[in-house]
């Protein structure tokens, strides 16, 4: 029997491999895929745009230099993400058979900058020629306002009106009345004015003598204010300074590997690229192009992996989870009272109920990871006043794991859409076909899974110290009680000698689902496991089965589904890898940790610009060939992006007491291949430090380089 995506109506489709690269940038709601020319819609095979709020405003602009395409020189996002620099010349330009002007004697870098937006195009010409040359340029353009859905490859029967009006000789406005009673618009300003303005195209007639240059400005702004946009060069220094802001409290690292360093680096920019200033501060968009908005699990997760020396992210996805949280029962967005947010959307599809998304709950996870996230949040910064603003929502969260999570009281956390039109599968692996049986059966629900227990534990576990900061003991001691019995009850139900493992889920009969999964690695970070099961999971995850040697696949081969191409079934996710790798370093698997962090730092060593893509496949590693790429993944995520920094604490088991200024490092290790790391501005409470973790014989040493405050470093070795 083949499965089809007739159950899966949100499937991403893979139409054919990008003619041409594929480039990204992104700021605040707007983001902008561009090939490597720095066209839109020039080339086949991707999904080119510039978009605002899910919606695509621009999906056509196209370069061309005497009637003809020019050469690629080569192409590159600024290393911070600021702006892409595309290097282009002019082909062999013929009239009556003789060439009128040789190739590569016309340099044009073309740059382009999002700030507030707006996405904003220079094209910076100089004649390298020795004779003065006369060119002929023009940009074409267009706007689809085409929903983000169905650029992922959703058909509409019907769309708004689009009207298009040269307004001045500098400006031309595309318009769409949408089925949702909003109108959208494009501004496209040129600066200076084109010779000829029409609908679709703007052409200049340029002079240029030996060696001059000359510029040619271009704004698109998505629904543009009254006034008017900033020009190029203060939109890159405005995005720049917001960075730089963003950054001020963000510890660095340092390492003795330079690959290693590119991708911190890279990693970093792209969490400042996907950062987004919302009205409860910052929240990390979860990646491009698909998931450019408010995810609730990929949000919390991303916090989680950084919040050892960015907890501001956690803060800020707290309380904006906090003011989304779901207050009333509404079956066709999988909402309940307290429940978590799985995603928002402010696209036409979404305002018209055509997806579910304009305010979606469906996500069994979002809940209990927002109330572990606050618990590792409050122990990370002594926050008391966040802890009593968000205490409201903790309770509302505890209240829907208690009651609409666990709807028939058998003690676990089930899933079932309310909805025909929601998501079949709710845990993070949310494809249609990620929740099966041994003989490949699919699960029906309602479905208790693995590590949305453990999920549950933590929190529970979590939520108890936090009661008894605040004075309610009596709660506290419930909580506690609740997560020892739970654990109880999960090594019971779920463990499976059949496999070695946890199952990866209970169906709907009770039926366990003993499938060897990644999920039972995140029973390990959430600390349920006994240490002689927690050995045995990490032991099997290391197998060849389960270990590519790019990573640890979310199913192990030999599994009925298991197939390293599909997205959930056999692939490898760099966040799964940091959350097992962190369970791996809880129960003291060292070795391993460095086995998963060499083989993910690997795998990035391999990918354009050092950026850990969202997923890749799972096929075994080859001696001299790379990662197999995953043909729609998104690049660059934020949780994939916040993966090497989880990687780097897991290694040195650094824990942040901010009560008394405490640095502990618990069984550190450093990742295979470095001699040293060194974290700078690591903040601790009110004391700052600075230290240096250097490979030492069989261990590591650890110097406290520069303190201020009353910091202090502890190194504790048990294994």
């Amino acid at each position: 029997m083949i499965d089809t995506v007739g159950e899966s109506p949100f499937y991403i489709a893979a139409t054919g491999p990008s003619a041409r690269p594929r480039r990204t940038l992104k700021h605040g709601d707007c983001f902008a895929v561009l090939d490597s020319y720095g066209d839109i819609g020039a080339s086949q095979g991707g999904p080119d745009g510039l978009f605002f709020a899910d919606t695509r405003y621009l999906s056509r602009l196209e370069l061309m230099i005497n009637g003809t395409l020019p050469l690629l020189l080569g192409s590159t996002v600024r290393d911070d993400n600021l702006a892409l620099a595309a290097d282009l010349t002019n082909p062999d330009i013929y009239f009556d058979g003789r060439v009128l002007l040789p190739k590569d004697t016309i340099h044009i870098v073309r740059s382009v900058v999002l700030w507030d937006g707006v996405a904003h195009v220079r094209l910076g010409l100089r004649n390298h020629g020795e004779q003065p040359v006369r060119l002929g340029l023009a940009i074409t353009f267009a706007a689809d306002f085409a929903d983000l859905f169905e650029v992922r490859g959703a058909r509409r029967e019907r769309h708004g009106q689009i009207r298009t009006e040269v307004v001045s000789a500098t400006e031309v406005r595309i318009a769409c009345a949408g089925l949702d009673g909003r109108t959208r618009t494009t501004a496209i300003r040129f600066d200076p004015a084109p010779e000829t303005l029409a609908a679709s195209a703007a052409t200049w007639r340029v002079t240029l003598a030996a060696d001059q240059p000359c510029s040619v400005f271009i704004s698109i702004a998505c629904d543009p204010p009254d006034r008017p946009p900033l020009g190029f060069g203060a939109a890159l220094l405005a995005v720049d300074r917001a960075r730089r802001a963003l950054a001020h409290d963000i510890a660095s690292i340092e390492t003795s590997h330079q690959v290693l360093n590119e991708v911190l680096r890279r990693s970093m920019a792209d969490l400042a690229m996907l950062t987004t200033t919302t009205p409860q501060g910052p929240f990390p968009y979860a990646g491009i192009p698909w998931y450019s908005t408010t995810f609730g699990r990929d949000g919390i997760i991303t916090a989680i992996e950084m919040l050892w020396l960015a907890p501001a992210i956690a803060r800020g996805v707290l309380f904006r989870l906090a003011t989304l949280q779901a207050g009333v029962t509404d079956a066709a967005a999988d909402a309940q009272p307290g429940k978590i947010l799985h995603e928002m959307r402010g696209g036409e599809m979404a305002a018209l109920g055509e997806v579910p998304f304009a305010r979606y709950y469906g996500s069994v996870d979002s809940t209990p990871l927002f109330l572990i996230l606050l618990g590792l949040y409050v122990e990370r910064t002594n926050d008391t006043e966040a802890l009593t603003a968000l205490w409201p929502a903790a309770t509302a969260a505890l209240g829907w794991i208690d009651r609409c999570g666990d709807a028939d009281g058998d003690g676990f956390v089930e899933y079932s859409r309310a909805s025909a039109n929601g998501l079949a599968n709710q845990g993070w692996k949310d494809s249609h076909d990620a929740v099966f049986h041994a003989d490949g059966r699919l699960a029906e629900g309602p479905i208790a899974l693995v590590e949305v227990q453990a999920y549950v534990y933590l929190a529970k576990t979590l939520m108890a110290r936090l009661a008894r900061r605040l004075g309610h003991l009596a709660a506290g001691a419930r909580l506690e009680e609740e997560a020892i019995q739970l654990a109880d009850r999960v090594e019971q139900t779920f463990w499976s000698e059949a496999i070695g493992s946890y199952a990866l889920a209970l169906d709907g009969d009770k039926r366990r689902c003993e499938v060897r999964t990644s999920n039972a690695g995140h029973v390990l970070w959430a600390g349920l496991a006994t240490p002689d099961r927690a050995a045995r999971v990490a032991g099997g995850l290391m197998e060849r089965d389960f270990f590519s040697g790019w990573g640890i696949r979310t199913v192990a081969e030999g599994e009925v589904r298991y197939n390293p191409m599909s997205y959930h079934n056999g692939s490898v996710w760099p966040h799964d890898n940091a959350l097992i790798a962190s369970g791996l370093a809880r129960y003291g698997a060292c070795e391993a940790v460095q086995r998963v962090f060499a083989a993910i730092l690997d795998a990035a060593a391999y990918m354009d610009f050092r950026r850990l893509p969202e997923l890749y496949c799972g096929f075994r590693r080859r001696t001299g060939r790379g990662p197999t790429l995953y043909p729609v993944a998104c690049s660059p995520q934020a949780w994939a992006s916040a993966t090497p920094f989880s990687l780097v604490q897991s290694c040195l088991g650094l824990e942040l007491k901010p009560e008394t200024g405490e640095i502990r490092l618990n069984n550190p290790v450093l990742p295979l291949r470095l001699d040293w790391v060194r974290l700078r501005g690591l903040k601790v409470g009110s004391a700052c430090a600075d230290l240096l973790v250097r490979q030492l014989g069989g261990g590591v040493s650890v110097d406290l380089e520069h303190a201020t405050g009353d910091a202090r470093i502890t190194v504790q070795v048990t294994r």
